[in-house]
């Protein structure tokens, strides 16, 4: 009988269904690209793509830096960027394009005051529910990833930087229209160097709110997802009015709002890390009798410099193979404690539970048998003692038998 691959349980591989969702937000992409290429000539349009690809794969890398702890399922981040991308702004700039044209025939202000309105009321509150809708989804259907407010933040500024990529291919045509290449350089500086992270900061509000509606089971669940989509919207229709009645000192406030939101959040990562770590140190330690886990292990784990050093020295001994299997042990460690807090929050079943930690007990069994073992660090390993360079200070194992267990 074929048995199951363990690394199930990690989630990393495709469904049916989010294969469809990545073709629907191709399509959506491509559809409103199309509106794009209309609006500007072809020259203009890959003159704007290309400028509005050009920071994304920094913003990626800054984002996913804060992912390290417990990063989640590639597909995942893939999807919301897509969502971003494509479902989400296409059904946005249509919806923003009918509420514009209503301001205008309807109270028959000048186009310049009806975009103003438009973008300070009206805007935000669509913009952020479709991109919050993505969130949403993974609630209903993805819930076991959202293990704390740093996932709502991770997921969050993937699809807001996934939108904002493709609305600044709309505004860098325009400036080029309207104002030239002097007004191109303005608006790439305003929207692609100055404010980057505006949209994921605007939606982070809807993504830390769900992420605690995730690992709670009371009734309140849904004022805390509307107070975080509420502060989404606002924090949003600020910036945009600020930017739109304010002029320069408008400007400068908004910058300076979004900047405290910005450390803010990153308190909130910081905060959430010291959370995961204690998870590890408080549900990991009962292990030891299996010799899967050990006190240098937990060592190891507990801080991303440790862990850092670890895949280091797996890869110096043990090459792709050996940092393979230190990144999947550190990731079913992890976890591990993780899925020990969603049993105590009663967020999974007994069954989920057993079937979920006999996996990745079975992932760090394989991962830990893909250790290197250098000749080297034998002798230092039969005291029971880690190799050095695994975990440097680390306290020797306590193991029944005196052997660091590789």
């Amino acid at each position: 009988m074929k048995t199951r691959d363990p690394r199930w349980v990690f989630k990393d591989r495709p469904s049916f269904g989010l294969i469809a969702g990545l073709v629907l937000a191709g399509i959506c992409a491509l559809v409103s690209f199309s509106f794009d290429v209309l609006n500007g000539a072809p020259v203009q349009f890959l003159v704007a793509l290309v400028l509005a690809m050009a920071p994304v794969p920094l913003l990626l890398a800054a984002v996913l830096a804060l992912d390290r702890m417990e990063p989640e399922p590639r597909s995942n981040l893939i999807f919301a960027y897509a969502w971003g991308a494509g479902i989400a702004v296409l059904v946005a700039g249509v919806v923003n394009s009918l509420n514009l044209h209503y301001i205008t025939d309807t109270v028959g202000l000048s186009a310049a005051s009806a975009r103003n309105i438009a973008a300070t009321f009206g805007a935000p509150v669509v913009e952020e529910t479709m991109k919050g809708l993505v969130l949403l989804g993974l609630l209903r259907f993805r819930r076991a990833e959202l293990d704390g407010p740093t996932d709502g933040v991770i997921y969050a500024s993937m699809v807001g930087l996934g939108f904002a990529m493709t609305e600044n291919v709309s505004y860098y045509i325009a400036a080029q229209d309207q104002l030239g290449v002097q007004g191109l350089a303005v608006t790439v500086v305003l929207r692609g160097i100055l404010s980057p992270l505006a949209h994921p900061l605007f939606t982070s509000m809807t993504g830390v709110a769900v992420a605690y509606a995730a690992r709670r089971t009371g009734s309140d669940r849904a004022l805390i997802i509307l107070a975080g989509w509420v502060a989404a919207m606002l924090l949003h229709g600020m910036w945009n009015g600020l930017a739109s009645y304010g002029g320069f000192m408008g400007l400068v406030v908004a910058y300076l709002v979004l900047l405290t939101v910005l450390f803010v959040l990153i308190g909130v990562v910081i905060r959430d890390r010291r959370r995961i770590v204690a998870l590890l140190q408080r549900y990991l330690p009962p292990y030891e009798p299996t010799r899967l886990v050990d006190a240098a292990d937990i060592y190891m784990l507990s801080a991303l410099s440790r862990r850092r050093q670890a895949r280091q020295w797996a890869k110096a001994h043990g090459g792709k193979a050996g940092l393979r299997a230190m990144s999947d042990y550190q990731l079913a460690a992890t976890e591990l404690g993780l899925l020990h807090e969603r049993a105590a929050r009663h967020i999974v079943d007994d069954q989920t539970f057993h079937e979920e930690q006999r996996a990745l007990l079975e992932c760090m069994s394989a991962a830990r048998s893909g250790f290197p073992v250098p000749r080297s660090h034998a002798r230092a390993a039969a005291q029971g003692t880690p190799p050095p360079g695994y975990a440097p200070g680390a306290p020797a194992s306590q193991s029944t038998d005196g052997q660091w267990p590789l």
